[in-house]
């Protein structure tokens, strides 16, 4: 796919998808819930259960901008597959500072990129609102929205009706639960953690059990308050890649600049690790290695010898965060690429014995079946661009799936001016061996969403069916699939 034009950017990408307030924007609009058009092929049979997205479908209110991309309240897109039928729905999550700003039709509260609107002492009073945009975790009972930076949102499984925050019966005052916990599909265990800030940061550890309620925590001293935003599950050991990203303190404490302006690339720190041992959440081993960054982690598992390998998105520097920023604008300059890095690490140590580029395209959101979490698996799935793509005006615009047998990337050719979000593999329910691969597609050609449904070993064929939105869904970051039980 060719770069998109700037005009082209703010008419079609911008304005429609990122909801960026330029004279034609406009922020998403929910529906309620509907059966979806089949626009090509059939839906396969053993396609059984609910694909969930979430991201930031509001960035402006009372002609007042957000200042980064992460600052976009939250809102789900739930689709269900049931007998060769879809069905979806799409609402915001009603959080107490959604609520808040829709009833005085303006923005109150600061957040990730921006300071509270007006004088000051406007940041003491309304520091950060939760917008429950990131990720989602489906439990039997509920479906959570996540964000980092506070508690969960609890949410209805089918009409997505907002319950409220959730303490999972563990999070007290102060605590938050992160946007990446990690499920182990053979346990039913849950692990996640959660950064408290102060001159020195805590980071909380969470276990719980299937239904969600958390059964044990820990909690471990950080060096100053780093950015920490995944970390992976591997066999029987929870690690963190810790990287040298440092916040400013004061400037944020006391509202004088936002929080993603107050963090500091600071190199000379390194990559700190932090091995956990999953039964007993304590320390196995602390180590250090060179500085990268990484938003995302593909997957971990330990190895026959009993290493610890870990698939990560790495970035050579912090740049990825001007560039995010820049999404919310609707044009972007700032070249920020990843790659698919491995990483061999020894657990009783915290010591990296290599690291090894494993393909030299773009990589983001990396992951892997929900089965093969924390174990081997043949592959990752991600987000990638185009080749002859300027990655420094562009948002990912391909899937793809890495095959570490033969090293092989297999890509999907989406067709000119279209943009998929992260690609979310899924078991089928019929046939073990057979999995599909769902994405939420953005047409920048016709202005509309759609959902495309992949063969998972046959990404460069065409897809095996393509089913229509009823409106235009904003780019969204993260999502899941819960299989129908």
């Amino acid at each position: 796919m060719h770069t998109i034009q700037k005009k082209s950017i703010k008419k079609g990408w911008a304005g429609a998808i990122l909801s960026v307030s330029f004279a034609n924007a406009e922020s998403a609009k929910e529906f309620p819930l509907t059966q979806l058009p089949i626009l090509s092929g059939k839906i396969p049979d053993g396609l059984r259960g609910t694909l969930y997205r979430n991201g930031p479908a509001r960035l402006e209110r009372g002609a007042i901008h957000m200042g980064h991309w992460f600052d976009g309240d939250g809102a789900i897109l739930a689709v269900n597959f049931t007998e060769g039928i879809a069905t979806g729905v799409y609402r915001y999550v009603q959080t107490s500072g959604y609520q808040e700003e829709a009833a005085a039709g303006k923005l109150l509260y600061g957040n990730y990129g921006m300071t509270a609107p007006g004088l000051i002492w406007n940041q003491w009073q309304k520091p950060i609102k939760n917008v429950a945009n990131t990720s989602v975790l489906a439990l039997p009972d509920k479906l959570l929205a996540l964000w980092e930076g506070g508690k969960p949102y609890a949410l209805d499984l089918q009409t997505l009706e907002t319950w409220g925050e959730d303490d999972l019966e563990g999070l007290t005052k102060g605590l938050s639960y992160s946007a990446h916990c990690k499920r182990d599909k053979q346990t039913g265990e849950i692990f996640n953690f959660g950064i408290s800030p102060g001159l020195n940061a805590t980071l909380n550890i969470y276990k719980s059990d299937p239904t969600g309620k958390i059964i044990q925590q820990a909690a471990y001293q950080l060096d100053g308050v780093p950015l920490v935003h995944d970390f992976v599950l591997a066999g029987q050991y929870i690690v963190f890649f810790i990287p040298p990203v440092r916040l400013n303190v004061l400037p944020a404490l006391i509202g004088t600049n936002n929080y993603s302006n107050s963090l500091k690339w600071q190199p000379r720190l390194g990559t700190q690790i932090l091995v956990i041992d999953r039964v007993s959440l304590s320390v196995v081993s602390r180590g250090e290695t060179e500085p990268w960054y990484q938003w995302h982690f593909a997957n971990g598992y330990v190895d026959a010898s009993g290493s610890v390998i870990v698939d990560i998105a790495r970035y050579e520097d912090f740049q990825t965060n001007q560039y995010l920023k820049e999404v919310a604008t609707g044009e972007t300059h700032t070249p920020a690429q990843s790659t698919l890095t491995r990483v061999h690490l020894h657990p009783q140590t915290g010591k990296v014995t290599s690291i090894q580029q494993l393909l030299n395209r773009h990589c983001e959101f990396p992951n892997v079946p929900q089965q093969n979490v924390g174990q081997a698996s043949g592959y990752t799935y991600m987000s990638t661009f185009r080749l002859g793509t300027d990655i420094s005006q562009e948002l990912v615009n391909a899937i793809a799936r890495f095959d570490y047998k033969t090293e092989t990337l297999t890509e999907a050719d989406l067709g000119e001016n279209r943009y998929p979000s992260e690609p979310i593999p899924a078991q089928d329910a019929q046939n073990p061996e057979q999995g599909w691969v769902l994405t939420v597609v953005y047409d920048g050609n016709s202005h509309s969403s759609e959902i495309w449904i992949f063969d998972s070993a046959r990404l460069d064929a065409e897809p095996v069916c393509k089913l229509g939105l009823p409106n235009v869904i904003p780019h969204s970051f993260h999502g899941t699939w819960n299989p129908a039980q």
